[in-house]
């Protein structure tokens, strides 16, 4: 693919973000892959595993490849909404108020283990993730671009923590696990950190302004009309399954888009193959809906009801 419009490779833009990412994360290769073609598709990603398994990990070297402003919220039970968006307090000086920002006012904000603050806190992200706004005393402040939010969770069963909203959920465009590493990439973890942790010398090899005109890159990638069928045959398949109670939004079928724009880029396609979709559609979409209680007694997940769903329908040409 020759280089777009703005000037930047993609594919050689994403390598060098993945190699860096690699330093830190060990043998995470698609789950790596995947958190890249979250940012290139200006995406938020929630990162869902057991503790431990490199989940922060992944979300600060992400972050710290970016030469972007970052802050971190490590979200408790007694965290409030104020704690994230920012407060307004009285200046005696000036007899004014004044707006002290959050954390939320950064272009990387990592939200860790997100579901261990209650819904009201968690529901103070839907605006900024959804509008790139905070609205504090009515007033609205604009966040920075780029803007995105890397979440981390444990698993909803782990004591201690909140399921996220349903509308939350669908705010994430990409939903990534890790899983535990095989014996010998533990080997290698372990030697990696004999003197030190690779992410305390983990630089920077990207700007915010090479990353925004990756962003744009991805926009021009061709989406045919037969794939972007192939997308909403299948949103539309979900919301009308037997066993799926409320159906993936149009939301879902964006981020379908976008991702798979950005998979064809990273690939050095300038066009999105089904493949994507195919690939793409459990990490997009499998979030986004939700199954009838009988279902879910039967112990089927709704990736299972994604796979079978994509099995019957008819592959475009």
């Amino acid at each position: 693919m020759e280089k777009s419009q703005t000037g930047i490779e993609i594919k050689t833009f994403a390598e060098r973000i993945v190699a860096n990412i690699e330093r830190v994360i060990v043998g995470k290769r698609e789950a790596v892959e995947l958190a890249v073609i979250g940012i290139l598709a200006e995406g938020h990603i929630l990162i869902e595993d057991m503790p431990g398994v490199g989940k922060t990990m992944l979300a600060r070297s992400l972050a710290r490849s970016l030469g972007c402003s970052f802050s971190r919220i490590q979200f408790t039970p007694d965290m409030l909404p104020s704690d994230l968006t920012g407060v307004y307090i009285f200046n005696q000086r000036s007899r004014e108020f004044e707006f002290r920002p959050g954390p939320l006012l950064a272009q990387v904000v990592l939200a860790d283990e997100i579901n261990r603050a209650t819904p009201k806190t968690q529901s103070a992200l839907l605006e900024a993730m959804g509008e790139r706004q905070i609205t504090v005393d009515g007033v609205s402040h604009e966040l920075p671009n780029p803007f995105m939010v890397l979440a981390t969770q444990n698993p909803i069963e782990y004591e201690g923590t909140f399921p996220l909203p349903e509308a939350q959920l669908d705010r994430f465009m990409l939903r990534v696990h890790l899983g535990y590493a095989e014996p010998e990439q533990e080997i290698e973890i372990l030697d990696r950190q004999q003197h030190e942790h690779p992410l305390d010398s983990l630089k920077a090899i990207a700007t915010a302004d090479e990353l925004s005109a990756a962003q744009a890159a991805i926009k021009d990638i061709f989406v045919s009309p037969a794939v972007k069928g192939y997308i909403v045959n299948l949103t539309r398949a979900l919301r009308d399954h037997p066993e799926v109670y409320v159906g993936p939004s149009a939301r879902a079928s964006l981020g379908l888009y976008r991702t798979a724009q950005a998979r064809a880029g990273i690939q050095n396609r300038d066009h999105v193959l089904p493949d994507d979709i195919k690939a793409l559609a459990d990490s997009v979409v499998a979030h986004r809906f939700l199954l009838r209680p009988e279902t879910r007694i039967r112990e089927l997940s709704p990736s299972d009801i994604l796979y079978e769903t994509l099995r019957q329908m008819p592959i475009p040409t």
